[in-house]
């Protein structure tokens, strides 16, 4: 079973009300997309296996429960899947076309092979409605795992990036414009260090290909990342970016998001728990910290605060001046 399916397994044992408990960074839960939208930041996290939420703030300081995007019992496709210990996770929603796209995960691999689907919602709260079948399913070597969609602003193409965990294995695709349809798949190479929870996005030219490293119960979960001249490559390979600390550990699965003040952040799940036996136990909680750049365009290794401090960087200034 892979590390993916585990920690499915042991996620359904996690009572709704422990998630919606406040807590010293944003919330419990994991696998966190981010996006801004109507003046607020958006995250819909991984929840407890049987439902995608969305949460909002205006200020990243106060947050309130939005309501239910999709419940698995809402996918007519995954059929009595549920009852074989299959589960709903990794969401990413992207704004297109005048909606909201929600993609996510059905899992895990065993019995029955990995899916990905997509449902279709008015606005961010949801709730969405599913397309009516999966968009993508695992086999051999690849778990259709930790779905992510990057609109490229050059040339307007939305690229779904899926896969990892059991193969480790990335793949990329065209959508069709409807968002819910795989026009064809593309070749890329695979970058080095890669396990799952793949996000890119583009800056000032460079593409940003981040993705977790490790075991996700293990303080070696790490975000990495490699840029590109497009968003498929070539990779070169940049280092990690977002490694465990004396007061956090194993975080990842991440998304990046520019707010309304040009500012990036980036969203991600820990374990806020100094180092310890292992595999790491309790709650993930969603954290946010700022990103910022050097001037040669690569990431400055994010440093873990509190809540959503702005933190002291490395010896290279804050981010106005990087």
């Amino acid at each position: 079973m892979s590390a993916r399916a585990l920690f499915a397994a042991a996620l359904a044992l996690t009572s709704a009300g422990a998630l919606a408990q406040e807590v010293k960074s944003v919330f419990a839960g994991a696998d966190p997309s981010a996006i801004f939208a109507d003046g607020q930041l958006w995250i819909e996290p991984t929840g407890h296996g049987e439902k995608l939420e969305s949460w909002s703030s205006p200020d990243r300081k106060t947050w309130q429960k939005r309501g239910t995007l999709l419940a698995l019992t809402d996918i007519a496709w995954v059929g009595d899947d549920h009852a074989r210990r299959h589960y709903l996770w990794a969401p990413d929603l992207r704004p297109a076309n005048g909606k909201y796209y929600l993609y996510y995960s059905v899992g895990p691999q065993d019995p029955t092979p990995s899916r990905l689907g997509v449902a279709v919602c008015d606005t961010p709260a949801g709730p969405c409605k599913d397309s009516g079948k999966p968009l993508l399913t695992g086999g051999a070597g690849f778990e259709a795992i930790d779905p992510m969609v990057f609109v490229d602003p050059k040339t307007k193409q939305a690229l779904l990036y899926a896969g990892g965990s059991a193969g480790a294995t990335l793949r990329v695709f065209e959508l069709a414009p409807d968002m819910v349809t795989i026009a064809r798949e593309i070749a890329v190479d695979q970058p080095p260090k890669f396990t799952e929870g793949a996000f890119m996005h583009e800056r000032n030219g460079v593409y940003y290909l981040s993705y977790s490293h490790g075991h996700w119960n293990r303080p070696d979960y790490s975000v990495h990342y490699a840029t590109a001249p497009s968003p498929i490559g070539p990779w070169r390979y940049r280092g990690a970016i977002l490694t465990s600390d004396t007061r956090h550990q194993g975080p990842g699965h991440h998304s990046f998001v520019r707010t309304a003040q040009d500012e990036w952040l980036i969203v991600y799940h820990r374990w806020d728990q100094p180092p310890g036996p292992t595999p790491l136990k309790g709650e993930r909680q969603v954290a946010i910290d700022r990103v910022c750049y050097g001037a040669n365009g690569t990431i400055v290794p994010v440093v873990m605060t509190e809540g959503d401090a702005v933190p002291k960087l490395r010896g290279i200034g804050n981010c106005a001046s990087s």
